[in-house]
């Protein structure tokens, strides 16, 4: 009995683990800049949020989303590489399976932006 009420939680807590490992994030490699950036493991969307001032309150979450290169991609198995450059607020999202990597940056404070893959 105890046994199969195990294989029974363990069955239904699969999908929320998947779930789960959906995302990768990442900090911004720059000392000064509070931005954690995130990328869709399976499609490389990317997105990046950060504390935000706002008078009257504790602050805000600002989020980016994705823009011009930073929108879903073919399916394959993307993650996220900063560097050590101590003033780089753009992060580096690479295709495992394909080897191509981009930059990735937040443009104009509206969106984040990534170039072109490249290998």
């Amino acid at each position: 009995m105890i046994r199969a009420a195990f294989l029974f939680l363990f069955a239904f807590s699969l999908p929320g683990l998947a779930a789960a490992q959906q995302f990768e994030f990442m900090a911004a490699p720059h000392q000064g800049l509070n931005r954690i950036y995130r990328v869709d493991k399976v499609s490389g969307e990317m997105g990046a949020c950060q504390y935000g001032l706002k008078e009257g309150s504790i602050g805000v979450t600002v989020c980016y989303p994705a823009g011009e290169g930073a929108k879903a991609q073919p399916p394959g198995e993307f993650g996220l590489i900063a560097s050590n450059h101590q003033s780089e607020a753009g992060i580096f999202r690479l295709n495992r399976r394909s080897g191509e990597i981009s930059i990735c940056y937040v443009m104009n404070d509206e969106h984040v932006v990534c170039t072109p893959p490249g290998k």
